[in-house]
Parts: C-alpha cells; sequence; structure tokens
C-alpha cells in the first residue's frame, strides 16, 4: 500500500457522498458505494494551541475509501482520501495495492 499525501479534487452528491475524484489530470468515477471513517491525527504536533469549543476537525481526519474507475471504465482501484472539515480540502493518502501492480 502506498502512503502519502496528495491534493485531489473529490465532486460530492448533495448528500455529501464523493461521486469523482480529479487526481494528476485524470478523472475517476467512483464505482461503490464510499466508506467513511475517523482517524486520530496528532493535532498537539501541528496546532499551537486548542481554541476553547473547538472540535470538529481538530482531533480527527475524516478519512473515505473510495473505489473508481478511470473515467468510468478499466480495472478497479481503491484510494483513501481525506477530506479536511474547516476548508473543505481534499487529499489523497492512501493508494492501495492494486494500482501500483497495473502501473
Amino acid at each position: 500500500m502506498g502512503l502519502f499525501t496528495q491534493s485531489v479534487e473529490v465532486d460530492c452528491s448533495a448528500a455529501g457522498l464523493p461521486l469523482r475524484l480529479r487526481w494528476q489530470g485524470r478523472e475517476y468515477r467512483v464505482s461503490a458505494e464510499p466508506v467513511r471513517w475517523f482517524e486520530r491525527r496528532k493535532w498537539w504536533a501541528e496546532e499551537v494551541r486548542a481554541e476553547r469549543g473547538r472540535g470538529p476537525g481538530l482531533v480527527d481526519h475524516e478519512i473515505w475509501r473510495l473505489q473508481v474507475r478511470l473515467a468510468g471504465r478499466g480495472p478497479l482501484v481503491t484510494f483513501d482520501v481525506s477530506r479536511q472539515t474547516e476548508t473543505g480540502r481534499w487529499r489523497l493518502i492512501r493508494i492501495h495495492d492494486a494500482l501500483r501492480e497495473s502501473a
């Protein structure tokens, strides 16, 4: 599994579910039900201090596992992306082995 962080663009449905992902000039379409969970982050190493009343996005990262196909065709590839709660920015954080084997 590859582990890194790169900015990506993600289009979501009105309900907030990812539909499409653009990375390195290519468009991937979500081909299976996305899965969401939260992971702890080392906020104390990234933030000077925690402001009173600030909670969402400080302790946890929102992570989505997306199974996608390049332009809706081709083999199924699994990406893990995170969404920063405060800014709405998306980052690609993991590419699972299937992509590296086919590349």
